[in-house]
């Protein structure tokens, strides 16, 4: 394909773009029309045209578009275009005669605008990842809905998905207001955005700064114009990893078919993140497409379903290791989950390395899967197990944990966000101090991979471990990572299929890693749920979900706070996702019950992390969790729930 130049000529000029559009617009059946906002006399309202080869300019941003099939506002490219998804977005990509005298290629679209456009991917078709569902998807329309007014990004606008005004202030040290003022580590600051009039079209003159492409603009139907996106290497193209659409909150949600559910006749606001995500459309589609067209055990055998089931299998391999930017695919094990991924490690690396009198340190933090299987090693070998302290708000102690390492401690297995708390925990210092000493470091990423970006070559861990069901993919299913040279040196902790490469009654002769740990038939499907669930994540983008997470978290944490008998557990100025507190005069499982009453589900117990709320001086907590495609709104209905029940025990 040909790059994109620096200099961007418009693909068509603003008279013959808004031409096209009215006529479109007045092509269409008047029943399927779309409500759009008043605009000013004399104004014509907008179509919602999306440029050619703009990711909603058709569907799933994957492929030529039908004429006149409508497209969701804020679909996420790739992902599938539904019945029932409201607000369209019309395509232009099928006039390719107006597009001359740029290169087009074999479906309408001009080349140069397939290197600007993320996650594009040509051979496929309505379904990313998904082979051959393209002719599937090209005839299918969605229902057109009313269009409200409002924009339905959250940082333009109050309501709708942005923080309510106000809000008690914090008093001057708390550890929440440090909270609120943690940045994010993002390519570039944003930008200022500003939306346009209702009715005007994007500008089609040529940017004046070349890392800006018309391509991406476009007209929403509340009025609004989706800003360019800067290009991080100047006039260079944009690849799929570097530019993401704008976030909408309401266009994520309506891509997970189980937000629509109602419970005791109230909307659900899924606040149980933390224990599991649900899964976008796109994920139950490819599991479904799976046992429909490529069933199969892999590896293997000479027939075609074999081979797409091996190819998907692989494919989703190499998704966990972009994903987690490890170096060399085959270092990728599949497990069932994070549980599992320690226990290998364990029962396999600490079985061979870990002796009588050596130490592993883990930290007070951890959940039981990340304790339970040091213990049970500890006992076997007649080793010791050393516990890192936490402060008050509930950060690790860094320079107590330097006391720990001594050239006794052979590894050293922490969390990066903790599932009880929500403290986000310094584990590339950890890691570093632990290498130092000469011990080996596992880090545990199933609270991390859903709410921050992991470069597990950055943080220097010789293991990193996650489950899919974390992270909006299926359940039984997890990745371990592991270094080469550490791998290679461990031994197999089960024996069976698929990872022996010769059997004789006197020897047994092991297949190479990954096969080495993957003993018998894996769980294929799932595999490939997980490598879409990589696919739907990483095409939002992972700096735009922290930003979200993180003012809502701190909008969350700050009302919470302000409730008399609310105590919040867990404050470390670093935190990702968790709200846990406790209300007094009240059991957990009694607020629990009241929020449920009002359809919001969160999670009140332990929640398998025992020692830290006992740190704390509590056996269990209410733990509202987070994710991407939760609101402002949700939150707000939490705290009015809690603030009842505090007024009515008052009383």
């Amino acid at each position: 394909m040909t790059a994109v130049p620096s200099t961007f000529e418009a693909p068509i000029d603003p008279a013959l773009l808004a031409q096209m559009a009215n006529a479109l617009f007045s092509a269409r059946p008047p029943s399927s029309v779309p409500s759009l906002p008043l605009t000013p006399p004399g104004v014509q309202a907008p179509v919602n045209i999306a440029p050619p080869g703009s990711p909603l300019a058709s569907p799933a941003g994957l492929g030529p578009s039908v004429p006149g099939t409508p497209i969701p506002q804020g679909q996420v490219p790739g992902t599938n275009v539904l019945p029932a998804s409201p607000t369209p977005v019309l395509s232009l990509a099928h006039r390719a005669p107006a597009l001359a005298p740029h290169a087009v290629a074999g479906n309408g679209v001009p080349d140069n605008v397939y290197a600007a456009v993320p996650g594009y991917e040509p051979r496929f078709g309505s379904m990313q990842g998904v082979p051959g569902a393209q002719d599937a998807g090209a005839e299918r329309t969605a229902p057109v809905a009313a269009v409200t007014p409002h924009t339905p990004y959250y940082f333009l606008e109050s309501g709708h998905g942005h923080p309510s005004p106000g809000g008690a202030p914090l008093p001057a040290g708390d550890p929440l207001d440090a909270l609120a003022h943690q940045p994010f580590a993002t390519p570039e600051p944003p930008r200022a955005v500003q939306a346009a009039p209702v009715g005007t079209l994007p500008s089609t003159q040529p940017s004046a700064d070349p890392r800006f492409y018309f391509v991406d603009a476009v007209v929403l139907p509340s009025g609004y114009v989706t800003p360019a996106k800067p290009s991080p290497h100047g006039d260079a193209p944009l690849g799929a990893q570097e530019r993401h659409p704008p976030f909408d909150v309401h266009a994520v949600r309506r891509d997970f078919p189980i937000l629509s559910e109602r419970v005791n006749g109230r909307p659900l606001a899924w606040l149980d993140n933390a224990a599991t995500t649900h899964k976008p459309r796109s994920v139950i589609e490819r599991l479904s497409y799976f046992y429909e067209h490529e069933n199969s055990n892999i590896h293997r055998a000479a027939h075609e379903l074999a081979a797409r089931a091996t190819d998907a299998y692989e494919a989703a391999r190499e998704k966990v290791r972009a994903f987690l930017n490890a170096p060399d695919v085959n270092e990728v094990i599949f497990v069932r989950g994070t549980t599992e991924a320690i226990n290998l490690v364990a029962k396999s690396w600490g079985w061979q390395h870990v002796g009588e009198g050596d130490e592993i340190i883990v930290s007070h933090l951890e959940h039981h899967a990340n304790i339970v299987p040091w213990q049970q090693l500890a006992a076997a070998k007649g080793a010791r197990l050393r516990v890192i302290p936490v402060d008050d708000s509930g950060q690790v102690l860094l320079d107590e944990y330097r006391k720990l390492l001594n050239d006794r401690t052979k590894i050293v297995s922490v969390t990066q966000v903790s599932n009880a708390l929500g403290t986000v925990v310094p584990v590339k210092e950890i890691v570093e101090l632990a290498h130092r000493a000469g011990a080996r470091a596992l880090v545990d990423g199933a609270q991390s991979v859903s709410h921050m970006r992991v470069d597990v070559q950055d943080i220097g861990a010789d293991f990193f471990v996650f489950s899919g069901h974390k992270v909006f993919g299926p359940t039984g299913i997890g990745a371990l990572w592991g270094k080469r040279e550490v791998l290679e040196d461990m031994p197999p902790w089960q024996g069976g299929g698929n990872m022996i490469a010769d059997v004789t009654f006197e020897k047994t002769v092991f297949q190479p890693l990954p096969n080495t740990f993957e003993a018998g038939t894996g769980n294929i499907a799932d595999a490939v749920g997980l490598g879409a669930a990589i696919d739907y994540v990483s095409r939002i983008g992972m700096e735009n979900i922290a930003r979200y997470e993180h003012d809502l978290l701190c909008h969350g944490m700050r009302l919470l706070g302000g409730i008399e008998g609310v105590r919040l557990i867990g404050t470390a100025a670093d935190k990702a996702s968790v709200m846990s507190f406790v209300l007094a005069g009240y059991d957990t499982d009694e607020v629990g019950r009241a929020l449920n009453e009002e359809g919001i589900a969160v999670r009140t117990g332990h929640h398998c992390a025992q020692p830290i709320l006992r740190r704390f001086g509590v056996e269990t907590t209410v733990r509202p969790s987070l994710a991407f495609y939760n609101t402002f709104e949700e939150v707000d209905r939490l705290v009015a729930v809690v603030r009842r029940l505090a007024s009515l025990r008052r009383a």
